[in-house]
């Protein structure tokens, strides 16, 4: 079930959360949860930091909703990625545990929705394999490669918004991005590995 939302669904939504909807968030985190948690994976490989990660990101996401420090000049996914990168980077300059915290510290209830369950067992287990599966190929790469990879596959950024996000030229972005497709192929090549 893909649950991205598109820009001006999304725009009004935090035009909504802004103005006092509470409920608008859950949408919004609805649909970018799963992304921001990969991305913050792909980068920490440990799923309980990722996690932590992931739930702070948000918790910063809401407070600067609410303090008035977003501003709609872009694609609010590349907003949620640079605080979850910004995330990152603190976490590993501190070589601290990010900090856990509570619902009532958010405000809300980021990971305890029903609305965020998974289907069934079964078709969790089945995509866990796949995304493990591919996750595991595109660990492989480079750094340089495997975030350009992530940003634009995972993320859906264009290779402008990839170049800001890692501060490149668009052209290094496009070449890293060639360089790590060469190298997926070979991999899979090489694991004669099948992927529907």
């Amino acid at each position: 079930m893909k649950t991205e939302i598109r820009n001006d669904k999304e725009q009004r939504l935090l035009r909504s959360f802004i103005n006092g909807d509470e409920s608008a968030i859950a949408t919004l985190i609805e649909g970018y949860r799963k992304k921001v948690y990969n991305y913050i994976l792909m980068l920490v490989k440990d799923r309980q930091t990722a996690d932590d990660l992931c739930q702070e990101t948000f918790i910063k996401v809401i407070g600067s909703l609410r303090g008035g420090k977003y501003a709609e000049n872009g694609k609010f996914i590349s907003w949620v990625l640079r605080i979850a990168h910004n995330q990152v980077i603190d976490f590993f300059r501190g070589g601290r545990r990010p900090a856990h915290v509570t619902s009532e510290d958010a405000g809300y209830d980021v990971l305890n929705n029903k609305e965020l369950a998974d289907p069934t067992v079964e078709d969790r287990m089945i995509r866990d394999q796949l995304e493990e599966d591919v996750r595991s190929l595109i660990d492989r790469l480079p750094e340089e490669q495997r975030e350009v990879v992530v940003l634009r596959h995972y993320f859906d950024l264009s290779f402008k918004e990839i170049a800001q996000q890692t501060g490149v030229s668009i052209n290094t972005a496009l070449g890293r991005m060639r360089y790590a497709l060469i190298n997926l192929r070979k991999l899979v090549d090489e694991r004669r590995l099948a992927f529907a």
